[in-house]
């Protein structure tokens, strides 16, 4: 590997429709990648949720996890896997980028293994062989990976992509970015917030200031933060501009801290 740092950047939801937005994040991760390695990874709940739904197959969920039967497996896989991951490696060729289109499985990038039974075909991830990220890294191509994993016996397994990323980011010991539809975490007035320790997340939470999808998010990068022992950035792919920002070490978005790193005692509203 070269000496560049590594950048794993996770997107999802939303992204995955909003094709002038994929798009103009991808030139600027082009951009990024004259002095970053950045790897990509991407979840689709949207697009699986309208194939499910097409299907006419639904499941329940169990504390706010989605049961996934393991005979749904063969079309998440397919939308997770095929047609989202391809149409995110077409637009980096349109973006004139070489894409790699992976999954975790992959070159056994992570250790994928049941979550809980009563899921169905859910898993959870470990930090696998780095082999093939490393051989990818040494080039300018794009590693494209989906957050579909298997045990060892072969099983497919739906993986939340929040935490096939922070896997990939502990495998590479990279910085890890958390893309929304929002610029990052809000205060009570609207305003971003560029800086969260637990105690923060916590007391914003409390207020309901932090509601919603975002406690989800925040959640995942602090859970993500305290795994990888540095800061977590959640920020938007709507404002891909200002992602170059990084470039210059300049603040974007909202940064969490790991549990390990106290902040001034700031108030929050």
């Amino acid at each position: 590997m070269n000496n560049k740092n590594i950048l794993v950047i996770k997107v999802g939801g939303a992204f995955m429709q909003a094709h002038d937005s994929a798009l103009k994040l991808l030139h600027t991760i082009f951009e990024l990648q004259q002095s970053y390695i950045v790897v990509l990874v991407h979840g689709g709940g949207a697009m699986v949720e309208e194939l499910l739904s097409a299907l006419n197959l639904s499941s329940e969920k169990i504390d706010g996890l989605r049961v996934t039967p393991k005979e749904h497996m063969p079309f998440i896989t397919g939308a997770l896997a095929g047609t989202a991951n391809k149409q995110l490696c077409a637009l980096a060729i349109q973006a004139g980028i070489t894409p790699v289109g992976l999954s975790l499985l992959d070159g056994n990038i992570c250790n994928t293994t049941l979550m809980r039974e009563e899921l169905g075909a859910v898993g959870v991830v470990k930090p696998g062989d780095a082999t093939l990220l490393k051989m990818i890294a040494s080039t300018q191509l794009l590693p494209v990976i989906s957050s579909i994993g298997a045990d060892q016996h072969g099983n497919l397994l739906n993986v939340n992509a929040d935490q096939a990323a922070t896997v990939i980011a502990q495998l590479l010991d990279a910085e890890l970015l958390l893309l929304s539809d929002v610029p990052g975490v809000l205060d009570a007035n609207n305003n971003l917030l560029s800086e969260l320790d637990t105690m923060h997340i916590n007391h914003l939470i409390e207020k309901k200031v932090i509601r919603d999808g975002m406690v989800v998010k925040v959640h995942a990068a602090l859970t993500a933060a305290n795994s990888l022992g540095r800061s977590v950035t959640i920020a938007s792919w709507k404002d891909a501009d200002k992602l170059l920002g990084l470039l210059q070490n300049k603040q974007v978005g909202s940064k969490i801290f790991p549990a390990t790193h106290t902040l001034d005692n700031k108030v929050f509203s």
